[in-house]
């Protein structure tokens, strides 16, 4: 049974930093995952603001947080990490983890995404 359980978020003030925590269970590290996280705030749709494979690629991110965000993924913990820095208000959402097992490839297509976490939200206030 895989799940998948975020934690970490929170409220913070403009260009403060978290780091997110996403706890994977019955997701086979030992093959190709993508694990990725998406933010979704209130009236817009599903976003992914980056990605990794198990396999060690180097993660990839989209242009509005690249240079923010990093993620990482911790195989011995089954943890999969997402380092925010310099927030902005814009960054304000639900964020959640997700898993494409046993897919050589990572994209930002939410509907390609098997598993899904519920969600932390963080706050980014002004």
């Amino acid at each position: 049974q895989v799940q998948l359980v975020e934690s970490g978020g929170g409220s913070v003030q403009v260009g403060g930093s978290l780091k997110l925590s996403c706890v994977l269970s019955g997701i086979d590290m030992g093959t190709t995952n993508c694990l990725s996280w998406f933010r979704q705030a209130p009236g817009k749709e599903r976003a992914g603001v980056g990605g990794v494979l198990t396999g060690g690629a180097t993660p990839f991110y989209p242009n509005s947080v690249k240079g923010r965000f990093t993620i990482s993924l911790d195989k011995d913990q089954n943890t999969l990490y997402l380092q925010m820095n310099s927030l902005k208000p814009e960054d304000t959402a639900m964020y959640y983890c997700a898993a494409r097992p046993n897919r050589a490839y990572c994209n930002t297509d939410a509907s390609s995404y098997t598993f899904w976490g519920h969600g932390t939200q963080v706050t980014i206030s002004s």
